[in-house]
């Protein structure tokens, strides 16, 4: 059987595994956005606190998603809790750090000014800060997206959702006539789909930036 023969006839389970593929990873992104952004507000404005987080979330980084995965099983389970867990821990450095940078980008000056005519200071971080630090941010986000894209394909090792089963599969019966069509199809769907998320990014980008500060 061809490749695009086994896409015909599996056309049906692929997209079923492809939207919860990106489902997953859109929800934990969301997830870890608002964690490393308010993680980012909490640290920015202190050298050690914004080092101690950047690196707390740079070590999770260094674990292997299936070693971090196995050690999730006993404690929640197979499925999509120890998924939904890993991929949103493996979110946060990007985010973090981007955050923390990106806020401590802000030009002192507009901060003073906003002060100065009476802004409160949640006030003077919503509407000032985080506005300008959203590039950085957004950048951070667009990263975290495309790692978990890959990564978000070891959770079928826990029963997980998306492409990775496809993977699995293929590897799993590797010699059989469509294994290398598995392997195949839930690759390039992994890559097709972080294509369409970095597009998406570019669009928001362009909808939410300001030309000035794009420029």
């Amino acid at each position: 059987m061809s490749f695009w023969e086994y896409l015909a006839g599996r056309h049906q389970q692929l997209l079923t595994d492809a939207w919860q593929h990106a489902s997953a990873v859109l929800q934990c992104m969301v997830v870890a956005t608002v964690l490393g952004v308010l993680i980012g507000i909490a640290t920015y404005r202190s050298a050690w606190a914004g080092n101690l987080a950047t690196t707390a979330t740079a070590t999770l980084l260094t674990v292997p998603s299936l070693a971090m995965i196995g050690l999730l099983i006993p404690v929640v389970g197979l499925g999509v809790p120890p998924t939904v867990i890993a991929l949103t821990l493996y979110g946060l450095l990007p985010v973090v750090r981007n955050a923390i940078v990106g806020l401590r980008g802000v030009d002192p000056a507009l901060v003073d000014a906003a002060k100065g005519i009476g802004m409160s200071r949640p006030a003077r971080l919503l509407r000032v800060e985080l506005p300008l630090a959203w590039p950085p941010i957004l950048t951070g986000i667009r990263v975290s997206t495309q790692m978990l894209m890959g990564i978000a394909a070891i959770a079928a090792y826990a029963s997980g959702p998306g492409l990775g089963n496809e993977i699995f599969r293929g590897i799993a019966s590797l010699g059989s006539a469509n294994a290398l069509n598995q392997v195949l199809a839930g690759t390039l769907g992994i890559v097709l789909l972080a294509l369409l998320f970095d597009a998406g990014y570019v669009l928001v980008g362009r909808l939410t930036i300001p030309r000035g500060i794009r420029v």
